[in-house]
């Protein structure tokens, strides 16, 4: 699947940066942006709604603004230069209305006063006479992250977010972004009692160190929301893990009932119900064993026994679930699935001199899948009710078990292996007799991985379900007794994308879509509101662009941010009445951004493979671009099937502009195969990952060719990583006639050798020949053009055995291609830097030192 940062832009742009490139190519730093971000601070109440919002200005300025909703006007929070000339009488120094040492407000609840919080003080402005009287313990109000205890390598990336840096020190120290790979990468200094505004994103990792970098100072974790990280080289615990001993990692030794009168218990992995009065036990089941047990998920009891080296291990508990009565219970049966693992040689690590071998439980399609069954037991009689299991033989999953609040039915999701089933169970308490209330079926698959909503409306029995029955994502409204559909909530040619809330009172649904402005591009979130019924449809949002919502807290006003990847952000406030505008609030100053010469991808439209669908992409051309001439074309490709990639909204670097700026013009582009469009368009990927969207990638180069000369299509080529790595090798399999050279990185490139829940969602189950069709192992021997393939030898996302397959595979075709295996790296190679100037210096030795054919004069 793919790679963990393939598409964050931040985290691409420093890669880059921090890469050695190419002699004479530079590095692409092109400037900042101001005025991009509003985060609100709600103040007063319904009847008189504000708010206010700091914003950042050049030179680390910052500007406090505060807004009346109602009335839909926008201010400064106070003077900022009367504030500066009294701070600056009481300071003994001069300080700018533009450089208050202030990082957060707060106003009292007349509104007549404001407290300025500073670093480690604050003043009480009175907003009548503007008099200051200093506050003690008056500090930052901002969120303040805590220090972890260690500088790891950055997780999984997240939502954007916000880091403010507090230098306390009396020392300058530097600022460092760890990378994935545990590599500094310099974000410059930080002097004594500078305050500096970081843009991140949550799961990234930062590090303050003294010049030398002898000295570490603290080490933050962003996190979703912004916050503030104090800079005092004072870490603490909070970051560290907590141990213990007996029942202390989580386990409860027993199930008890909700009247207090009976436990549920596992021995010998059946199951058995005490009497908690008499402390009797009587024996429910008697065929279990250790592969087919009613103790919770046996593999990962012996996992928490072995991490914490219990002596008396902690008693096996059932997973059961009781009647809101006490009279019935569910217990799950877990079947224990393959065991297969994955073993890696680490062949050079850095505490000893002999390699390490390690191991670790992976999954492959076609395995056997864990899963729990449940078991219906009467506690009166103890025994066990028969529940006929034919609507949920063959599960992949089994989940969200719940009982109605009458105790008569217990209802859960099955999830079918194969992934062409999704269906909500009921099962009768008294009788065990199985009713399907949603039964969604697919002849491709069901995209349970990306488009599951399912809300219960317990006070009125009914259910909000997600479905692409009609051929595009929209929302259903369910009698829960009866399993009839009352009406579908949304229709129309776009797609839901996501649910923000559910307003039960007035029966509302608040939700994200695609597509659903006409002329814009699908890709765009806009913000939706429609009832429950079907009706009043209101789009809330709608400019041009691709948005993020803000919500005041009774869901009466919105901040809307919106951008293109051609247009920098625009922030307003509306009314969610009707979506209205009630005012502007900032829109981003790109001045010194532009100014540096920097130029923004252009969007690109092409019809695809039908000739009717269009297909959407991005354009990158080199900083020094000069239309006159033919630059080769290089495509950045990742086309999973479970998201879209092509950047929508504006960022300062897009990570393919450093690649454009050595003399490329790099495209990125949508196929067909990839979400968040119909279903037809995403269907085109079912047991066929080797098509990749091809057809219209092909016919979009062109049709750029066409109408920009600067394109030479002789020289073409193709990078990615992950099932990006699978494409771009399989660009040269396939279409050896039109790409000439593929860097292909951590590629899953025999979908039978990857990771069991992403290939089976879109390649299904059992394991038939379409997975060999998809192989690029199989088809080797088609090889045409350069391939340089890339991979890293610690590799826990994809096996790297799929990679030596596929050099294994190359050498018996007797093909020449370019190798190398990075010791110690994990995946996504070409996101080191060393990974990063070897492709460089791939397309740069096979496209660029060639014979001049640049120009068309």
């Amino acid at each position: 699947m793919k790679a963990t940062l393939h598409f964050n832009i931040f985290a691409f742009a420093v890669f880059f940066m921090a890469a050695i490139v190419v002699p004479g190519a530079g590095a692409d730093n092109p400037g900042r942006i101001y005025r991009d971000r509003v985060d609100p601070h709600w103040i007063g109440d319904t009847n008189a709604p504000e708010f206010w919002y700091r914003v950042n200005l050049p030179a680390d300025g910052r500007e406090f603004v505060l807004v009346d909703a109602l009335k839909g006007q926008r201010a400064p929070a106070f003077d900022h230069r009367r504030v500066a000339r009294e701070l600056s009488k009481i300071l003994g120094r001069r300080i700018d209305g533009d450089h208050l040492p202030v990082v957060s407000i707060e106003f009292s609840g007349d509104e007549k006063s404001v407290l300025l919080r500073g670093l480690d003080t604050g003043w009480k402005l009175d907003l009548d006479s503007y008099s200051l009287t200093m506050e003690t313990n008056a500090g930052s109000g901002d969120a303040q992250l805590s220090a972890i205890p260690d500088a790891h390598p950055s997780f999984e990336t997240g939502v954007e977010t916000d880091l403010t840096f507090e230098n306390r020190l009396k020392e300058a120290v530097n600022l460092f972004w760890i990378d994935p790979n545990g590599i500094r990468v310099s974000y410059g200094t930080l002097r004594p009692g500078q305050i500096r505004q970081q843009h991140t994103f949550a799961g990234h990792v930062w590090l303050a160190t003294s010049l030398n970098g002898s000295n570490v100072f603290g080490a933050f974790e962003a996190e979703t929301t912004p916050d503030t990280a104090i800079v005092d080289g004072r870490p603490n615990d909070a970051g560290r893990p907590q141990t213990g001993r007996g029942d202390e990692p989580g386990f409860a030794r027993e199930a008890q009932a909700p009247d207090g009168k009976w436990a549920a218990i596992v021995r010998d992995d059946n199951l058995f119900l005490r009497d908690l009065e008499s402390g009797a036990e009587t024996q429910l089941t008697f065929d279990a064993s250790p592969t087919n047990s009613y103790a919770r998920n046996n593999e990962g009891r012996r996992d928490i026994e072995m991490d914490y080296n219990l002596a008396d291990p902690p008693m096996p508990v059932p997973e059961v679930y009781w009647s809101p009565d006490s009279k019935h219970l569910v217990a799950m049966r877990y079947k224990r699935g393959t065991q297969r693992r994955v073993y890696l040689v680490e062949s050079s690590p850095e505490d000893q001199l002999q390699p390490k071998l390690a191991s670790y439980p992976y999954l492959k399609p076609g395995d056997d899948v864990p899963y729990s069954k449940p078991h219906l037991f009467d506690v009166a009689v103890k025994k066990e009710i028969p529940v006929d299991d034919a609507l949920f033989a063959n599960p992949w999953s089994i989940s969200d078990l719940r009982w109605n609040t009458d105790s008569a039915r217990f209802t859960f999701l099955f999830n079918q292996r194969g992934h062409q089933a999704l269906r909500v169970l009921a099962v009768d308490a008294k009788t065990g007799a199985v009713k399907p209330i949603v039964d969604e079926e697919s002849k491709t698959f069901i995209d349970y991985s990306g488009k599951y909503f399912c809300e219960y409306l317990d006070d009125t029995g009914e259910i909000i379900w997600m479905s692409e029955r009609d051929g595009w994502n929209h929302l259903y409204l369910y009698d829960e007794n009866s399993g009839t559909v009352k009406n579908q909530i949304t229709k129309g040619e776009w797609v839901v994308r996501k649910v923000d809330w559910i307003d039960r009172e007035k029966r509302q649904v608040w939700f994200e879509a695609g597509g659903i402005v006409p002329g814009q591009d699908p890709y765009y979130l806009q913000f939706c509101r429609v009832n429950f019924a079907g009706t009043g449809l209101t789009v809330l949002t709608r400019d041009d662009g691709t948005h993020t919502a803000q919500f005041s807290p009774d869901h009466r006003w919105l901040i809307d941010t919106w951008s293109r990847v051609d247009a920098p952000p625009v922030n307003e406030l509306r009314n969610c009445a009707d979506g209205s505008l009630v005012c502007k609030l900032e829109t981003a100053d790109a001045g010194e951004l532009l100014a540096s010469g920097w130029k923004p991808p252009e969007r690109f439209v092409a019809k695809g493979r039908d000739g009717v669908t269009d297909i959407y992409g991005i354009i990158l051309r080199p900083r020094n671009f000069n239309p006159k001439k033919k630059y080769p074309v290089i495509e950045d490709i990742y086309a999973g099937p479970q998201d879209s990639y092509v950047p929508e909204n504006f960022h300062v670097s897009y990570p393919p502009q450093t690649l454009a700026n050595l003399g490329f013009i790099v495209v990125q582009i949508d196929g067909m195969g990839t979400d968040n469009r119909s279903k037809k368009f995403h269907d085109v990927c079912w047991k066929n990952l080797a098509d990749a969207g091809f057809p219209d990638r092909i016919l979009w180069i062109k049709a750029a060719a066409a109408k920009y000369p600067s394109f030479d299509l002789t020289r073409v080529g193709i990078y990615g990583t992950s099932a990006g790595g699978q494409d771009a090798m399989r660009a040269l399999l396939d279409h050896g006639d039109f790409y000439k050279a593929a860097v292909a990185d951590s590629g899953c490139h025999d979908n039978r050798m990857d990771k069991i829940w992403w290939n089976e969602q879109w390649m299904g189950w059992p394991v038939d020949d379409s997975y060999a069709r998809s192989s690029n192992v199989a088809d080797a021997h088609k090889l045409r053009g350069k391939l340089l393939l890339m991979v890293g030898e610690l590799d826990r996302n994809v096996d790297p055995s799929s990679t030596l397959q596929v050099v294994n595979a190359l050498i018996k075709a007797d093909k020449d291609f370019e190798f190398f295996e990075m010791p110690g790296a994990g995946h996504g190679v070409s996101e080191t830097p060393y990974g990063t100037r070897r492709l460089q210096q791939f397309f740069v030795r096979n496209f660029l030192q060639m014979p001049d054919q640049s120009s068309s004069e």
